[in-house]
């Protein structure tokens, strides 16, 4: 077998092998043997023809279906021989074989990039930072309040705390109802913040059975289109909020809070633990961006479709199923997300730079740690979990990755910058 390897970019590689019959000759014989045992031939029975009336009757068949597996074969072969460090799914790009002559085939396969490191300590990265008013805690306890609020049905709307169900019908732009393109029992909470104000205009004093139009521009991520909507009402309810003191918060919490000062501060903290987990996110999100802006490689194929493929499986589990609708466009979708792939698939190479850089490794003591925290909060006893995160390849990466997270942040210069500036 002889193989030349080709370079076609920093990442990516052409194999071409070519082999005499000699080295075809037992992957022939094996794929004989495996078509026998399959096969029916009158005057045998199934499994015992002799191979010479196999190789005769079905010799060019057996040999052409084999070839896709023997050019896999030999390819692995070569990896070994050769020492050629693939990535990825390699992809077969040519096959040629004459019979009993030559066998030809090249095979493209990714390679890691040769990243050099450039500085990723010491970056400048700004730390948001948001002041909690009285503010957010009181829009908490109202959302608390609405979730344990009464509906009463009645004939109009008289105030935002009402609960509209309605039926929404599509229209065109002459105003016609379009085929398919009907909703029953939509539900529309007037006091909600997220509501958008076309809705709350047109229902805000609506009544029951009334028929009211909705037009407007939506904005959706990165695109916009128009709302032409006839909304007819169904049903009206006011929601009544009830009353909040000390009894409403013992009742609702189940007795962990007594009194709504209590509940107050405990909402407070995890109003405080909340933004302090977001500006974490926010500076790690800061530095792992400047460090792969630092770091101009290619990216192999194999590794990009590899993190699209997972995109996509995500999407797919959010349906029936996990069936994606006929009308969803995967080209597209792969197309939109492809920058995202890119740049993760760039963190993913770096990342065991910096790994390897750094000599970043997990001890048994990291493991023991982990297990102790972990084993109050699931009930499992510690020792269960340490032999289990001992033999997790994915708990010790995930270990590795919040080290080296740690040692780039803790390395970084940090900048504490007031939210209200960053959005001016």
């Amino acid at each position: 077998m002889e193989v030349t390897v080709e370079s076609l970019s920093d990442v990516l590689r052409s194999a071409e092998i070519k082999a005499t019959p000699e080295d075809l000759a037992p992957h022939f014989n094996k794929a004989y043997q495996e078509y026998r045992k399959k096969i029916e031939i009158r005057g045998f029975r199934k499994g015992k023809a002799p191979i010479d009336i196999v190789k005769k009757l079905y010799g060019d068949l057996i040999e052409n279906d084999s070839l896709n597996e023997i050019a896999t074969e030999f390819y692995r072969q070569a990896v070994i021989e050769k020492d050629l460090k693939p990535i990825g799914e390699p992809i077969l790009i040519d096959l040629d074989y004459k019979h009993g002559e030559s066998f030809r085939c090249k095979i493209q396969y990714d390679v890691r990039p040769i990243i050099t490191l450039k500085e990723y300590k010491g970056i400048d990265v700004e730390k948001v930072v948001h002041t909690i008013t009285d503010d957010e805690v009181d829009k908490e306890l109202v959302r608390l309040q609405r979730s344990n609020a009464t509906l009463d049905e009645e004939e109009v709307v008289t105030s935002p705390e009402y609960i509209v169900t309605a039926t929404l019908q599509d229209l065109d732009e002459t105003g016609a109802p379009l085929i398919g393109k009907k909703s029953e029992n939509i539900r529309f909470y007037l006091a909600d913040e997220q509501l958008e104000q076309p809705f709350k205009d047109a229902l805000k004093e609506c009544k029951k059975n009334g028929e009211y139009t909705v037009q407007f521009e939506h904005q959706h991520q990165e695109h916009t289109h128009t709302v032409n909507t006839k909304i007819t009402v169904q049903k009206i309810e006011k929601v009544t909020l009830p009353v909040l003191n000390d009894e409403f918060v013992t009742t609702v919490t189940k007795n962990k809070f007594t009194t709504v000062a209590a509940l107050r501060s405990s909402i407070h903290e995890e109003i405080i633990a909340y933004w302090k987990e977001k500006s974490e996110r926010q500076v790690i999100n800061s530095l792992t961006a400047e460090i792969i802006r630092r770091h101009e490689f290619q990216v192999p194929e194999s590794l990009i479709r590899s993190v699209l493929d997972g995109l996509l499986e995500e999407v797919k589990n959010e349906y029936p199923e996990k069936r994606l609708p006929a009308e969803f466009n995967e080209e597209k979708f792969k197309e939109e997300n492809r920058a995202y792939a890119i740049y993760q698939a760039k963190w993913a190479l770096l990342r065991e730079e910096l790994i390897q850089a750094e000599n970043v490794t997990v001890s048994d003591e990291d493991l023991e740690k982990l297990a102790e925290e972990e084993s109050a909060k699931i009930k499992i006893p510690k020792d269960r979990l340490i032999n289990y995160y001992k033999s997790s390849d994915q708990i010790k990466d995930r270990l590795i990755g919040d080290k080296l997270l740690k040692l780039l942040v803790d390395s970084a210069t940090i900048k504490e910058v007031p939210e209200k500036i960053i959005r001016q």
